[in-house]
């Protein structure tokens, strides 16, 4: 009995995505201990750092070469940046036409920021991996999305939002060099830098992998602090919070939908088709939280990226589930579809069969 519910115990650890459990304990953290006063300071300047260090880690890793190669593969990257930067802003427009008293505006402005986030690198790579896809093309797709992604988020970001009633962005100059200073100059430093450092990053995965996660982990804490100190759990009743797992739900169904029609309509190969769907479904949180740092108020922030935090346990479960059936049936296809021919007991060999 105490083996079996050892080996359960394991299997289902196995299974849990601890970093999504880390994600919400940084939440809970941030409920019952929030960071006042002077602590709210240090917080706040350490993650306008770790913010920095995060997009330079970013430029770092990012081969420029493997970002450009989606020009070659137009006919895969061309509809993938498509519904991350067109048809995602777009259902979420429709999205934001619900009457205010529904969502509000501060969650309308978190769907609408969710919608226009480049295309996530390590899932993409590992959800298509897992389903047999073209894995070249996704690190290509995912990059060029990403390297897009520190442009066009902020730009389209400050243009949808500023059209919602309530829920526009204090932008101006100030706002502007934040983002160039805090997003923009480091991830060009680590492109700048790349060819030197990008050795001694491979080197040390682990060790970066934790910066990253715990860089980001320290901007849900900071956000969630000042959310508790403006009354963030005053402010989304359970009827809302349960109105946006819906709607994030819809997004994403409709995401994929749309990125699995567009890539048989291309009569894309079966591993283009994968690539496709979950390049062009996925959202980067890794990217949004940050940024949401930078753009919004820092009173805003938590609410804004609930609908991030949302789609992106959602993205984890449905993609990691098809990802997995994907080969399986594909392989039952194949075995339905292949008849089953008895070779002849006597006789010279024959030819092969033409395909």
């Amino acid at each position: 009995m105490f083996r079996t519910l050892t080996r359960a115990a394991r299997g289902l650890a196995r299974r849990v995505d601890w970093y999504i459990v880390a994600l919400f304990g940084a939440i809970g953290v941030a409920t019952l201990a929030p960071a006042e006063r002077q602590a709210a300071e240090i917080v706040s300047s350490l993650t306008q750092v770790a913010i920095g260090l995060l997009f330079f880690l970013y430029g770092a890793r990012l081969s420029p070469s493997a970002a450009l190669e989606g020009v070659r593969h137009w006919r895969l990257h061309l509809p993938v940046l498509a519904l991350t930067f067109v048809a995602f802003p777009l259902v979420a427009l429709a999205i934001a036409l619900l009457p205010d008293r529904m969502l509000g505006a501060e969650l309308t402005a978190g769907v609408l920021f969710l919608a226009v986030l480049p295309s996530t690198v390590q899932s993409s790579i590992a959800f298509t991996s897992l389903a047999r896809g073209n894995v070249a093309a996704a690190l290509c797709s995912a990059s060029f999305s990403t390297v897009l992604g520190v442009v066009l988020t902020p730009a389209l970001a400050v243009l949808l939002i500023q059209r919602t009633e309530g829920g526009g962005i204090p932008f101006g100059f100030g706002q502007l060099g934040d983002i160039v200073v805090q997003l923009l100059l480091p991830f060009l430093a680590g492109q700048v830098v790349r060819r030197w450092i990008s050795d001694w990053l491979g080197r040390y995965r682990g060790l970066i992998s934790v910066c990253d996660r715990g860089s980001i982990l320290l901007v849900v804490y900071s956000a969630f602090s000042r959310g508790m100190t403006t009354g963030i759990w005053q402010r989304v009743s359970s009827a809302r919070l349960m109105l946006l797992g819906g709607l994030c739900v819809l997004l994403l169904c409709v995401a994929l939908l749309l990125a699995d029609r567009c890539a048989r309509m291309l009569h894309l190969s079966r591993e283009d088709r994968v690539t496709a769907v979950f390049c062009g479904a996925t959202k980067s949180l890794a990217s949004g939280l940050p940024m949401a740092s930078v753009l919004f108020p820092a009173s805003r922030v938590a609410m804004t990226v609930l609908p991030l935090m949302l789609y992106h346990t959602l993205q984890l479960v449905v993609c990691a589930w098809l990802a997995r059936r994907w080969p399986t049936a594909l392989r039952s296809t194949t075995t339905q579809s292949t008849p089953h021919t008895p070779a002849p007991a006597v006789g010279p060999r024959s030819d092969p069969p033409v395909h």
